[in-house]
C-alpha cells in the first residue's frame, strides 16, 4: 500500500512539471534559499540564478519510483546482472591496469582490492554507466517534487552546494545519475564530502578519476569499521524452523556460529564469530542461505541491501579468480 500511494504521488506530481516554468515559483525553493543564506552564507541572488537556470526533470520522478507491484525480488536473477562474463572481464582488466594503487589503497585502510573493483564494478562497470543527468536538476527534481524523500534529497541538494564552494566549481557542472551519485564509486554528495579523498595527489578530489575512486571506497568502508582479514560471507545450511527467528532479527551480526546451531543453522568451516542469517530468496527455487559476518554488514552500509552486498562479494571472488589465473 505504502509503495502504491508513493507511485500514486509521483504520477500527479508529473503533470505539475509542464506549469511550472521554473522552480523559483515554488515556495519551497524560496525558503530553501533563504536557509542556504542564513546558515551558510550564500547569496540569495546567485541561489535563485542557479535554480531559474533548470527545470524539474520527469524521467527522475520516474526513475526513483518503486513498482507499483514489486513481487519477489530474485537473488538469481538480480547476481547474474552483475556476476558475468562481461563484468568480471572488465574488472580483472580494471584491477592489472591500476594494480598498484590498489596494492596501496589495502594497505592504508585494509580493505581489500578485489572488494574495492568488486563495488566500482557494480556501481558503474568500471566507469562506464556514471550517469548523464545534471546532478542540481536532478537533486532538486527529488528536493521538491518527491514528498516521499524530500528531506534526504534537500540535505544532498545542500551538500552538493557546499561541495561546489569547496571545489571551486559550478554547481550546474556536476553530472551523475538520477538520484545525485557522482562518479564511478556513485557516492552522493554529502558521502564525497565526508569521505572522498585527494588519493593522486594532485590536489583535488575528483571521483571520476579511477586513483581517487579506489581511495575514496577504501576510505569509506574502513570507516564504515572493516576489519582486515576478516570473513565476510560463508554458506550456511537451515532445518526445521528455528531459523526463522535469526531472520526477523536482522543483518547486524549477533549470534556466533555455535549459537546458531540451536536455531538449526549450520555452516562448513566457518569462523566461531558473531554472524547473522543471510536469506538469498529466488521464487520457484529453494532459498540461498548464507552467514553475514560483521564485514558483510559493513558492504550494507554502502548500500543498504543484502542482494547488493552478496553480489559484490560474488564479483570479487570472481575478479580474485580471474586474476590468479
Amino acid at each position: 500500500m505504502k509503495r502504491l500511494l508513493q507511485c500514486l504521488i509521483a504520477c500527479w506530481l508529473l503533470p505539475a512539471f509542464a506549469h511550472t516554468e521554473n522552480l523559483t515559483d515554488l515556495d519551497e525553493v524560496r525558503s530553501f534559499v533563504v536557509d542556504m543564506q542564513t546558515r551558510h552564507g550564500f547569496t540569495a541572488a546567485d541561489l535563485l540564478h542557479d535554480f531559474e537556470q533548470i527545470h524539474a526533470l520527469p524521467a527522475v520522478i520516474k526513475a526513483i519510483q518503486p513498482p507499483a507491484d514489486p513481487g519477489i525480488r530474485s537473488w538469481k536473477s538480480y547476481r547474474s546482472r552483475f556476476v558475468e562474463p562481461r563484468r568480471i572481464a572488465a574488472g580483472v582488466a580494471f584491477w592489472r591496469q591500476h594494480r598498484s594503487v590498489l596494492e596501496r589503497a589495502e594497505k592504508e585502510y585494509g580493505v581489500p582490492a578485489e572488494i574495492i573493483v568488486g563495488i566500482i564494478g557494480v556501481e558503474t562497470i568500471y566507469g562506464r554507466n556514471v550517469g548523464k543527468f545534471q546532478t542540481f536538476a536532478a537533486l532538486s527534481t527529488l528536493a521538491f517534487y518527491y514528498p516521499p524523500r524530500a528531506e534526504l534529497f534537500r540535505n544532498e541538494l545542500e551538500a552538493l552546494l557546499l561541495l561546489a564552494r569547496d571545489e571551486g566549481r559550478d554547481p550546474l557542472s556536476y553530472r551523475g545519475s538520477y538520484a545525485g551519485a557522482l562518479g564511478l564509486p556513485q557516492f552522493l554528495p554529502s558521502s564525497v564530502r565526508r569521505w572522498a579523498v585527494d588519493f593522486d595527489g594532485d590536489g583535488k578530489i575528483d571521483l571520476a578519476t579511477t586513483a581517487d575512486a579506489i581511495g575514496s571506497v577504501a576510505r569509506f568502508l574502513a570507516d564504515h569499521g572493516w576489519i582486515k582479514d576478516d570473513p565476510i560471507l560463508a554458506p550456511a545450511s537451515v532445518e526445521g524452523e528455528g531459523f526463522n527467528e535469526l531472520l526477523a532479527e536482522g543483518i547486524v551480526p549477533k549470534r556466533t556460529t555455535q549459537e546458531l546451531v540451536a536455531f538449526d543453522v549450520s555452516a562448513a568451516a566457518a569462523p566461531d564469530l558473531p554472524a547473522a542469517l543471510i536469506d538469498l530468496v529466488t521464487p520457484g527455487e529453494p532459498t540461498e542461505y548464507r552467514l553475514g559476518f560483521h564485514n558483510f554488514y559493513v558492504l550494507t552500509r554502502y548500500n543498504q541491501s543484502s542482494f547488493y552486498a552478496a553480489a559484490v562479494y560474488d564479483l570479487a571472488v570472481a575478479l580474485k579468480e580471474g586474476m590468479q589465473e
